[in-house]
């Protein structure tokens, strides 16, 4: 009954099921997002790997940092190769079983294997990020451009749903354990387990079902052919002022989201002195209203445009920061937080789905691996910047979460700032009148 919604929002050749195959990447990878980095292992990492040592923030912030600054470096590259290859699928193949094999091994992360939990963390997130980008260069093959927003919003909230199913499994492991005594060193390494399978399984509808319709434009399409096509691309980035404007822009508010993403939990647990169990309920609340956000704000960016949706998106931020900060004052008022965190999950979800719903827009049609790999370098420099800025800021304030997050917020009023000079109109008359550019 669906059918001929979906087909009105797809390209010519591209069936209902194709786009069940690449929504279901983000429904499998959240649930690395959502366990690992969001909900259960960063809080785990800071207060029983890294034993709550004045440093255990920052070794957090900085592991994923790491990780972020080596996507920054490739992911241009890789988008490129993947591009003159046609190589996306495969790639995307390669970079899932990485995160999978290195979330698995995080299983034997404890106080006396630090190292092995930091290098896990960078190869595990790594993967992710690279393969983030992969599957988001698909959504202009798939859609039409009337429906990027819509589409990418669908992909979103199925996402979203993937983390909570991801996290609910590991909700009802953590109860049974906790019910029999087990402390958090026993229980947290089994969730990565859980965490790793459920990835593994629920991506293989993706390579089943997602076709690769890109063309190799070279024989033999080497790195080194690669960084020349690279090197070509920046020469030419001058037509491309709006995707520019948009990606510095994305840089900044998308530092703000990082850091909700990467320090939720860290924030709960102490500057609102959560347990476990509050913790996780809490990332449930956020992502219900994320899968939410991203449903309803990818008909809203459809409708409204682009740029006013994200900026709609941009000023509730800001009004979450504050709520937050508010929050956990003296008198800690758990009703305020539960609201910022409700509201915080509207956000996100609309936030992810309408970024890259515009990067496809403004990208040029022959070369979205590239494009938007760039896009995933702005998003992972923003990962580096804002976590980094936030793990320096409580080091250097002996703890301060509220002066940290109020930091964070300043990101999103530079990002509100920089998006009122983006003209989507202007910008995807550019990206089609680069189709020189191909080969």
């Amino acid at each position: 009954m669906m059918q001929p919604h979906f087909q009105g929002a797809l390209r010519a050749g591209v069936r209902p099921r194709e786009l069940l195959g690449w929504a279901m990447y983000d429904f499998a990878n959240s649930g690395f997002t959502t366990v690992v980095i969001t909900a259960l292992f960063n809080a785990y990492f800071v207060a029983v790997v890294a034993g709550n040592a004045p440093w255990a923030t920052l070794a957090w912030t900085a592991a994923l940092s790491v990780s972020y600054a080596l996507i920054v470096l490739s992911a241009p590259v890789i988008g490129a190769f993947a591009d003159l290859r046609a190589a996306k699928k495969k790639l995307l193949a390669i970079t899932t079983t990485g995160c999978v094999l290195f979330t698995g091994l995080l299983y034997f992360a404890q106080p006396e294997t630090l190292w092995l939990a930091i290098v896990c963390v960078v190869a595990a997130n790594f993967f992710y990020g690279t393969g983030e980008n992969l599957i988001a260069a698909f959504l202009p093959e798939i859609a039409k451009d009337r429906a990027l927003g819509r589409v990418s919003g669908w992909g979103w909230g199925i996402g979203y749903l993937g983390g909570l199913t991801t996290l609910g499994l590991c909700l009802l492991y953590v109860t049974w354990a906790e019910a029999r005594g087990q402390s958090a060193a026993q229980f947290v390494p089994v969730t990565m387990l859980i965490t790793a399978a459920l990835f593994a399984l629920a991506s293989l509808p993706t390579f089943l079902l997602l076709r690769e319709r890109a063309v190799p434009r070279v024989a033999a399409g080497d790195v080194p052919t690669a960084w020349s096509r690279l090197r070509q691309t920046l020469h030419h980035l001058r037509p491309f002022a709006d995707l520019r404007r948009f990606l510095i822009c994305s840089v900044f508010y998308q530092a703000g989201i990082q850091v909700v993403i990467t320090l939720a939990a860290v924030y709960a647990t102490q500057a609102m002195g959560f347990n476990t169990r509050q913790t996780l309920l809490l990332v449930f609340v956020v992502n219900i209203a994320a899968a939410v956000g991203a449903f309803v704000f990818g008909h809203v960016q459809d409708r409204i445009g682009h740029v006013r949706a994200i900026a709609l998106i941009l000023a509730g931020w800001i009004v979450t920061i504050l709520l937050a900060w508010a929050a956990a004052g003296l008198s800690r008022d758990a009703a305020l937080f539960w609201m910022a965190a409700a509201l915080a999950g509207l956000c996100l979800g609309g936030a992810q789905s309408a970024g890259r719903a515009l990067v496809g827009v403004l990208a040029p049609p022959s070369r979205l691996a590239e494009f938007y790999g760039f896009w995933g370098l702005a998003v992972k420099l923003a990962s580096i910047a804002g976590p980094l800025s936030y793990g320096l800021t409580t080091w250097l304030t002996g703890g301060d979460h509220r002066r940290a997050l109020l930091l964070t917020g300043v990101y999103f009023v530079i990002g509100l700032i920089l998006l009122a000079g983006v003209n989507v109109a202007r910008g995807r008359r550019a990206a089609l009148r680069a189709r020189h550019l191909a080969g």
